[in-house]
């Protein structure tokens, strides 16, 4: 989450990087379950390699 990037670097370059990434992003909300995380409550989710 952009709020945390102050405690990986000086608050002044998190502020600057955070405003750069995104200056021209949209909000986009969503609402609803997630078909991911219902897929991997499942067990119908991603397998790990072997």
């Amino acid at each position: 989450h952009p709020s945390g990037f102050d405690e990986l670097m000086p608050k002044t370059i998190a502020t600057a990087t955070v405003d750069r990434l995104l200056h021209h992003a949209h909000l986009c909300q969503t609402s609803g379950e997630s078909v991911r995380l219902m897929q991997a409550q499942n067990g119908k989710g991603t397998r790990p390699m072997n």
